[in-house]
């Protein structure tokens, strides 16, 4: 698309085609949704990744006085230790969005690899699998977690939450793919595949998981949404390592301090804000991930186009 078309669509009120992007890409690109949320959640990274050139002291160290409110020095105050929140912040989103994400790619990597093999193999595979799944699906991830920080000094470590999110937050995912996979496993283009004595993975690999990437990707980022709250409230409670920076340790020991009774809001909003944030840009990247997945929003989003054009002109609406 030239540069001239492109600025043609746009005052014609008109989306740009993007036909040079792929089709699951164009869509996502093009609902703001997305693409709101897809830069939210670059820039929440980017400051985390960042957290050694940005972070103006050490958040592990006293750099200031008890609850001292925001200024140019301590740009979001200090905590009733004396640490800067601003540099807290920065490095606490390092900690808890990698443990949202690896806790998220983990499960999903594990969700697949079980959910797919049970739905293509069948027989005896299937049925060991679906009972390890069903096994798994009854764990409660969230109390295990307190039981195991009792055997920590300290309590456990975020990694240590992240993993156990891994390890039980899978099954459910599991069997979502395994059910569509058992649907695709009987389309014409498996059956041909197999004629043509192509091998199982292979078969998996290329015929089947392509056609459920967006399923998975849907459950990738509901599993980090999961991670990174759930994480965030242990910390909140006290389960997990105090002596760690996390955006949960934060608000932890600002309610351990009576923050607020003391009037330091600087010292509970920004991590609550920040946890709201990754939150609200995950939803909204979920929210048009199931534009693509489900091709029925979509149509109903262009009969609503199509309804309001035509009130417009003063005829019937479509039904």
């Amino acid at each position: 698309m030239s540069i001239k078309q492109l600025s043609a669509d746009l005052k014609l009120g008109k989306q740009p085609k993007l036909t040079w992007l792929p089709a699951p890409l164009r869509v996502f690109v093009l609902d703001k949704r997305g693409a709101i949320g897809s830069l939210m959640l670059l820039f929440i990274v980017l400051i985390s990744l960042l957290a050694p050139v940005l972070a103006p002291h050490d958040p592990y160290r006293r750099s200031g006085a008890s609850h001292e409110p925001p200024s140019s020095e301590h740009l979001l105050g200090t905590t009733r230790m004396g640490k800067d929140v601003f540099s807290q912040l920065l490095y606490g989103g390092r900690t808890s969005l990698t443990v949202g994400f690896v806790a998220s790619v983990l499960s999903t990597l594990i969700a697949v690899v079980i959910g797919v093999t049970s739905g293509y193999m069948g027989g005896k595979v299937d049925e060991i699998l679906t009972f390890l799944t069903n096994v798994m699906l009854v764990i409660p991830g969230l109390p295990l977690i307190i039981v195991l920080a009792s055997f920590f000094d300290g309590g456990a470590s975020p990694m240590v939450i992240g993993l156990v999110f891994a390890i039980t937050g899978w099954a459910w995912m599991a069997r979502v793919l395994r059910t569509q996979t058992m649907t695709i496993r009987t389309k014409e283009f498996v059956t041909a595949a197999e004629l043509m004595g192509e091998s199982r993975l292979r078969i998996i690999l290329v015929q089947i998981f392509p056609n459920m990437l967006s399923l998975t990707v849907g459950g990738f980022v509901l599993g980090t949404i999961y991670a990174i709250l759930a994480e965030a409230g242990l910390e909140f409670i006290g389960i997990g390592d105090p002596s760690a920076v996390t955006w949960g340790t934060m608000l932890h020991w600002a309610e351990s301090n009576q923050a607020l009774q003391q009037g330091a809001w600087w010292e509970v909003f920004p991590e609550a804000i920040a946890i709201m944030w990754t939150g609200a840009a995950l939803v909204m990247i979920n929210f048009s991930v199931d534009q693509i997945t489900n091709p029925a929003l979509g149509a109903k989003k262009g009969i609503r186009k199509i309804n309001k054009f035509l009130n417009s002109r003063g005829i019937a609406s479509y039904e």
